[in-house]
C-alpha cells in the first residue's frame, strides 16, 4: 500500500495485534495468567483467540491495495512476488521452531508464520485469478467444504481433540515427533488441513479492503464495515451450534466470527482516527504496525536467547535472567499473577522501544 493511500487505522490495528501477540505469548509464568490472556481450552473464543485471525485479516486488507494492479489474472511478476514472500515467511517460521538448538529430528514443521505463509500465498493466487464473484464462491466453498471434510470424514466425535481429522492427517503425513505437544496429546493447531479455512480469514480481510476502497467517504466505509461485520459475527455464532467456534481446528464458524469482529474493530479505528482525529492516542501501536513481522520474529528469538544467560538468585542458586526477573524482582513487588502480567507488559514496552527507534529512523523492514 502506498504511503499516500495508507490506512492509518489499519496500521494501528496491525500494531495492536502484534502488541497483543507479544503480551499473550510472554507471561512470567504459565501457571499465573489471567483468563482473557489464555486461549480457550478447546471450543470457544477468548480475546487471545482473536490475535492470530486478526493478523490474517489484516494481511487480506493490505492485499486488496497491493493486488489491484494485477487485475483478475495471474501474472508472472505477481506470482513470483507471492511465492518469494511465501518461502521467506515459511522458512522464517521453520527457523524460529528450530532456534536455538536446531534439533531437526524433532523439528515442528508448522507454526504461526508457516500458517501466515500458506494462507497468504493461496489467498493471493485466488485474488489474482478470480473476480469478486469468483472469490465469494471460493470463500463459500472453502468454509462449507472444510466443514464437510471435518464432519463426514472424521470419527463419531469429529470435533474432539483426540479424534478430529486435522490431527489424524498431520499424524499420518508428518509423525507425532514433528507436531505440537502442548495439548497433552500430539496435535498441531497450525496443521496442514486446518490451514485451508485460514485462507478464508485472509479473504475476509480482502473483502474488507474492497469495501473500504469502494465505499466513498469515511462514514460510508464505517457503516458498511459494521453491517457486514455484524452479519459475519451472527452467522458465525449461529453456525457455532453445528460447527463449534474453535481456534485449534480453525473452524468455519471461527473464521466468520473472528473475521466479523475484525471488520468491527477496523471500523472502530476508522471512526477514532479519521473522524475523531485521535491518531496521537494510538501512536505506539502505529510504531508496532510498521515493522510487524520483524518485531514478531525478534520477540520469538529474544526469550530463547536469554534462557542461556545465567545469574545467581537470592538463594544463591543459578537461574536464567528472565526467571530471576520474574521470580526475584516482579513477584515480590506484585505477586504471582500481577507479576506475571507485569513481565509480559515489560516485554511489550521493550519491543515498542525497538519499534519506535525503527519508526523514527524511517527503517521499515519488509518481509
Amino acid at each position: 500500500m502506498s504511503t499516500a493511500k495508507r490506512l492509518v487505522a489499519l496500521d494501528v490495528l496491525r500494531g495492536l495485534t502484534i502488541a497483543l501477540m507479544i503480551l499473550v505469548n510472554t507471561p512470567g509464568s504459565w501457571s499465573y495468567v489471567y483468563k482473557p490472556l489464555r486461549h480457550a481450552p478447546w471450543n470457544g473464543c477468548t480475546p487471545t483467540d482473536l490475535v492470530f485471525p486478526f493478523f490474517l485479516f489484516i494481511v487480506g486488507v493490505s492485499m486488496w491495495y497491493s493486488f489491484k494492479k494485477y487485475g483478475d489474472e495471474i501474472t508472472k511478476r505477481g506470482l513470483q512476488k507471492v511465492l518469494k514472500r511465501f518461502l521467506v515467511i515459511f522458512l522464517l517460521g521453520l527457523f524460529l521452531n528450530a532456534f536455538p538448538k536446531f534439533e531437526f529430528e524433532n523439528l515442528r514443521y508448522f507454526g504461526v508464520l508457516q500458517r501466515i505463509a500458506i494462507a497468504y500465498a493461496i489467498a493471493a493466487i485466488l485474488c489474482m485469478k478470480f473476480d469478486f464473484k469468483g472469490l465469494i464462491i471460493s470463500f463459500i466453498v472453502l468454509l462449507l467444504g472444510y466443514w464437510i471434510v471435518i464432519h463426514f470424514l472424521g470419527t463419531e466425535n469429529p470435533y474432539s481433540l483426540e479424534t478430529n481429522i486435522v490431527r489424524k492427517i498431520d499424524l499420518l503425513l508428518f509423525g507425532e515427533q514433528h507436531l505440537y505437544g502442548g495439548y497433552g496429546v500430539k496435535f498441531d493447531p497450525e496443521g496442514l488441513l486446518s490451514s485451508i479455512p485460514a485462507i478464508g480469514s485472509v479473504l475476509l480481510g480482502y473483502f474488507s479492503g474492497r469495501i473500504i476502497d469502494k465505499s466513498g467517504g469515511v462514514f460510508l466505509r464505517i457503516r458498511n464495515l459494521m453491517i457486514y461485520g455484524v452479519i459475519a459475527v451472527v452467522i458465525g455464532l449461529v453456525w457455532h451450534n453445528g460447527f463449534p467456534i474453535n481456534k485449534p481446528i480453525w473452524s468455519s464458524s471461527y473464521v466468520l466470527f473472528t473475521g466479523g469482529l475484525g471488520m468491527l474493530f477496523l471500523a472502530m479505528f476508522l471512526w477514532l482516527i479519521d473522524i475523531k482525529q485521535l491518531k496521537w492516542a494510538f501512536k505506539p501501536f502505529l510504531h508496532f504496525g510498521m515493522n510487524p513481522l520483524f518485531i514478531f520474529v525478534l520477540a520469538g528469538m529474544f526469550g530463547r536467547v536469554l534462557r542461556y544467560i545465567k545469574v545467581t538468585n537470592g538463594l544463591d542458586e543459578k537461574t536464567t535472567i528472565l526467571n530471576f526477573y520474574y521470580t526475584d524482582i516482579l513477584t515480590p513487588l506484585f505477586g504471582h499473577l500481577n507479576g506475571s502480567l507485569a513481565y509480559a507488559v515489560s516485554h511489550v514496552v521493550f519491543f515498542w522501544m525497538i519499534a519506535y527507534i525503527l519508526f523514527k529512523s524511517k527503517v521499515f523492514i519488509k518481509i
